[in-house]
């Protein structure tokens, strides 16, 4: 926006303030949609009392086997280690291939043990490492492994007033920044503070659960790890392993499924074949099979599997029990059409209308509706009680109606759910109580005025600022607009070492959360290596397109042609392109999709 003089810049920022004064300005989010990636501290209990409740370091292999079924690509992790002092601990890693997991991992293998324990010290020093490193668009989470009381050491001179006092001010922390503290308690001894534990998970939102059996711990990893994607965990088969390979079916649904993470939980490793829904023996690993084993897990990651029954063939150590579960991530959100109206009044009927909805756009596939069911939670914010009403599925989106009854506030969101996952609106809030009546300009307070000639010289006057002040606040608005405008689709990225021809996992950036524009270092995750690509800008174009410009000396091609986009090039969906850097011997390639 060029502003060619003093006397214009007055102009609009008496119009912007008088028009955002007046509440004419629409409201702009920078937010966009909640990403699905996940920023994790995993705090375990390292006191000797473990040695005891689990010898067999089963904890350890439940908190790895939660980083296998993270993300290929750009969740983050972070590890801390407590007893009445923090003992290790490892700041937030952000996951870009498998050596970043088996970091993670390994560092799990080399905690020590301590003498005492202190759980306000490990929540307290998860809160400000998920704090200090977390990314905004993702979202955050704590899990607490626990396996009894506190035990203070009697030298420290801390006392467990102060203890209680550290842990409530951490949960209270966690709490305003929207940080939800799983809880998980291994109550070998039946000393579990059982209800402790729950409380802290209860005042962040999330969930606790409880154990005696340390063998039980994957499987409420798993959960945690669903619960918090809004996922479920999808039984498969229990198998006793014989010493030969034995088959079981493997079901995507879908083809929105962006990660299927299958787990094999035994006592000893097992060996697996795969086979995907056209017959073909996949290799495993491969890029888009990922595997990680473990001495109480198998699991495998398939990254955008195809819709239908793969064949999964498992052979473990005879007579050895083998649990199968299926986790699957989706590329889905739920959307509701904004409502006429947020006041209301008894009797009044609301309208509501749900969507899936895919990388911004509204989902066509009627056989993954088919198998859903939708309801509306109505919450009356002033009684606290919650209404349930079922919503009928149409086919390719959820519908149905509430009668406003009594004169109160109310929230509403719907829910959907099948047998693999769940996906929630974002709340909606609604009025009946009535306006607060307000003292009115009362009657004229006298006739004295009635004799005064007509202001026809102010009308005027009036009616041509009213002109120049919507001219103003039209242009004004188109602007905002402009600059606000959103983005669909998706950006496929790889990148290649051009010395030794590898190539990382293909990752899948979202785009709908930006806003007028962005560049390709945004979606590289700000990494100092690529910086040169700060200049590689985007921004919306029109029929769902994208508009690439390229201020940097970087070499753009796409179709094995150099692409001149100096000026501006808008891409299409399908689009395929290459950008050589010029610092390091790298080079970015990715596609639009929409």
């Amino acid at each position: 926006m060029h502003l060619k003089n003093k006397w214009t810049l007055c102009l609009l920022a008496g119009v912007l303030l008088l028009v955002s004064w007046c509440g004419f300005l629409p409201a702009v989010s920078a937010a966009g949609q909640p990403s699905s990636q996940i920023d994790a501290v995993l705090v375990m209990d390292a006191s000797n009392s473990m040695k005891a409740s689990d010898p067999n370091r089963i904890s350890g292999e439940a908190m790895k086997m939660f980083i296998d079924m993270l993300s290929a690509q750009g969740d983050k992790v972070g590890i801390v280690s407590y007893t009445d002092k923090i003992q290790r601990e490892k700041a937030l890693l952000e996951i870009q291939s498998a050596a970043d997991k088996e970091d993670l991992k390994q560092f799990i293998d080399q905690l020590d043990r301590g003498a005492y324990t202190d759980i306000s010290v490990g929540v307290d020093e998860a809160v400000k490492v998920l704090k200090q490193g977390r990314d905004k668009s993702h979202e955050p989470m704590i899990v607490v492994l626990a396996d009894g009381n506190n035990e203070l050491d009697p030298k420290s001179g801390k006392t467990e007033q102060q203890a209680d006092q550290q842990l409530s001010a951490a949960v209270q922390e966690a709490k305003q920044a929207g940080i939800p503290i799983y809880t998980i308690g291994l109550n070998a001894d039946g000393k579990l503070n059982k209800a402790a534990l729950a409380d802290l998970a209860s005042q962040t939102g999330a969930k606790s659960f409880s154990t005696s059996s340390a063998d039980d711990l994957p499987q409420i990893l798993s959960e945690i790890f669903a619960s918090h994607q809004k996922l479920k965990i999808v039984p498969v088969q229990s198998i006793t392993a014989n010493g030969s390979y034995q088959e079981v079916t493997i079901s995507v649904p879908n083809a929105n499924v962006l990660e299927a993470n299958i787990s094999m939980m035994s006592g000893s490793p097992v060996d697996v074949k795969l086979t995907d829904p056209a017959g073909t023996a996949q290799t495993i690993p491969s890029a888009n099979v990922l595997s990680s084993k473990s001495k109480t897990y198998s699991l495998i990651k398939l990254l955008k599997p195809k819709q239908g029954d793969w064949k999964l063939q498992v052979k473990g150590v005879p007579k050895d029990k083998i649990d199968i579960n299926l986790v699957f991530n989706y590329d889905l959100d739920l959307t509701m059409d904004p409502l006429p109206s947020k006041s209301v009044k008894p009797g009044d009927t609301i309208e509501i209308k749900s969507y899936l909805v895919s990388s911004g756009q509204k989902l066509q596939d009627q056989a993954l509706y088919g198998s859903m069911a939708a309801k509306l939670l109505v919450k009356d914010l002033d009684t606290g009680k919650t209404e349930e009403v079922k919503l009928t599925n149409q086919g390719d989106h959820f519908e149905g109606s509430y009668k406003i009854i009594d004169k109160h506030q109310y929230e509403l969101k719907v829910r959907a759910e099948d047998q693999s996952f769940y996906r929630e609106t974002q709340p909606v809030t609604v009025s009946a109580k009535p306006a607060a009546a307000g003292t009115g300009a009362g009657t004229a307070a006298s006739g004295a005025s009635k004799d005064k000639p007509f202001p026809t010289m102010l009308v005027v006057i009036g009616v041509i600022a009213l002109l120049i002040i919507a001219a103003a606040a039209y242009f004004i608005l188109n602007a905002v607009k402009k600059a606000n405008r959103g983005f669909v689709g998706q950006m496929v990225i790889e990148i290649r070492d051009e010395n030794t021809g590898e190539k990382t996992y293909p990752q899948y950036k979202k785009l709908t959360s930006f806003r007028g524009k962005f560049n390709l270092h945004q979606l590289l995750q700000l990494a100092p290596e690529l910086k040169e690509t700060d200049k590689i800008m985007f921004t919306p174009g029109k029929n769902d397109r994208l508009v690439l410009k390229n201020a940097s000396p970087c070499t753009i091609e796409r179709s094995g042609r150099v692409l001149d986009a100096s000026a501006g090039v808008e891409l299409k969906s399908g689009d395929r392109l290459s950008v050589s850097l010029q610092q390091i011997d790298k080079t970015i390639q990715f596609e639009y999709l929409v």
